[in-house]
């Protein structure tokens, strides 16, 4: 079993009954000191402290099981910033109701509104290019399959 899967299966009895969830698991091996980056999310947000207990509690299992054969290894288990791609469905279910840029395969990005996640899609309601006028028609949600998604980022405004 490699590192990566190793970690991920420790993880497991932390995740408070799937209270959170994995957004990815980085291993960097090195000579003199491997790094082990741990992301982690839950519908309501994770806590600093919720990390660091997660942390302390990961970082004992894996010295106690040497999983580095003696090495010396860096742990940090954080959640994953605003300015990060959207990964996992929860992910997006969580940010229902926030702006988001997709990314299509084509090359076209589209703004707007999450609407929806499905289990194979989500929708959202474009953000008009200018201000509609009174005779404008009404915008429709554009359903995007998951498959046709090839980045989807949450779009921080400070208005």
């Amino acid at each position: 079993m490699d590192v990566k899967a190793k970690v991920e299966e420790l993880l497991q009895p932390y995740l408070n009954e799937d209270q959170f969830f994995i957004v990815d698991i980085q291993v960097s091996p090195s000579r003199t000191r491997a790094k082990i980056t741990v992301l982690l999310d839950s519908d309501t947000g994770i806590t600093i402290d919720e990390c660091a207990e997660v942390s302390r509690r990961l970082g004992h299992r894996l010295e106690e099981l040497d999983v580095f054969d003696g090495g010396a290894f860096t742990l940090e288990v954080s959640s994953p910033g605003v300015d990060l791609p959207l990964t996992a469905h929860r992910q997006y279910r969580k940010n229902i109701g926030r702006e988001v840029a997709v990314l299509l395969n084509d090359g076209q990005t589209l703004k707007g509104k999450l609407e929806d996640v499905g289990a194979e899609r989500i929708v959202i309601l474009e953000t008009p290019a200018k201000k509609p006028r009174k005779n404008d028609p009404p915008i429709a949600p554009i359903e995007i399959p998951f498959t046709e998604i090839k980045k989807t980022t949450i779009q921080v405004s400070f208005k």
